[in-house]
């Protein structure tokens, strides 16, 4: 898992995540509204949410941020993650300690480093999926 995540805010404009991103070379960052994390903001919501929709870079992050956190603990058993990003069809989640302080980010590269299990999470994750359907987010 990748240790020091950067943060981002639901009031930053979608230039400084999209900055923030380049600077750490990530395609992905938490929001958070003081200590809780709010949602989560990737490369692809900033190209689909807002830039696909005419919006400008000065557009808040909450504007195309996905408001609903999956995540995962720290001291979790790394098959059950692999499960469970299978499940709900994500590369990368936040990684929470017990008291819901976010601690990281763990990556399927980063389990598939450490994990025979990662080829059944890609089929997973890799399934053609209504749920996180973006496009059908604008209607």
């Amino acid at each position: 898992m990748t240790r020091d995540a950067k943060l981002t805010s639901p009031d930053d404009t979608i230039r400084h995540a999209a900055q923030m991103m380049k600077d750490c070379d990530c395609g992905v960052l938490p929001v958070a509204d003081g200590d809780h994390l709010v949602g989560m903001i990737t490369d692809r919501d900033i190209a689909v949410r807002c830039i696909a929709d005419g919006k400008g870079p000065d557009t808040k992050v909450r504007e195309a941020m996905t408001q609903e956190v999956m995540y995962c603990f720290e001291d979790e058993d790394t098959h059950h993650i692999c499960q469970n990003m299978a499940d709900i069809q994500v590369r990368r989640l936040p990684v929470v300690n017990r008291d819901k302080r976010l601690v990281g980010i763990v990556s399927l590269s980063d389990l598939a480093r450490k994990e025979a299990n990662t080829a059944k999470a890609l089929r997973g994750i890799a399934r053609p999926s209504e749920q996180h359907n973006q496009s059908r987010l604008a209607a």
